[in-house]
């Protein structure tokens, strides 16, 4: 029995370890910005960007900063996994990109959001609890997003 527990143990040992080959591409674009394309395009106040930067940049850029954590597998696939997702959804890099009415719809959509408190994701923040917003922040943004819809 004791035989049998060491060899179960030693091949889960060797599973994990032959796991750590998989390297998905990490999300870290040199010489880019966090969200270059939004700020350069709204200017929004220091207090808003460092919001945005802190809460949301990580899945919504093309720049991620992985905590030591993320880079072990499988970790790292279910964060790379979410980092795509969100990229998919809303890229604050490529806001230039996007057409008029995608970024109106996108400024609503964050408003949205924050508002709901549904963003950043619960599974995100339990790790990064920097990233939690708090109900100044919330009206600190959504006062923001109203103001630049309300422009548009």
């Amino acid at each position: 029995m004791k035989k049998m527990l060491k060899t179960g143990a030693f091949l889960l040992l060797l599973l994990f370890l032959l796991v750590q080959l998989y390297r998905p591409a990490l999300n870290i674009k040199q010489g880019q910005a966090g969200s270059a394309g939004f700020v350069q395009f709204y200017r929004p106040p220091l207090a808003v960007g460092n919001i945005l930067a802190n809460s949301c940049y990580d899945c919504h850029s093309n720049n991620t900063n992985y905590k030591w954590y993320q880079y072990i597998q499988p970790v790292q696939v279910f964060t790379q996994g979410h980092i795509n997702s969100g990229k998919e959804v809303l890229n604050f890099n490529e806001w230039n990109n996007y057409p008029n009415r995608k970024q109106k719809r996108l400024l609503q959509s964050i408003k949205k959001q924050i508002e709901s408190k549904k963003m950043p994701l619960n599974s995100y923040t339990l790790l990064h609890r920097n990233a939690r917003l708090n109900e100044l922040q919330v009206k600190t943004l959504i006062n923001w997003f109203e103001n630049q819809i309300s422009l548009n």
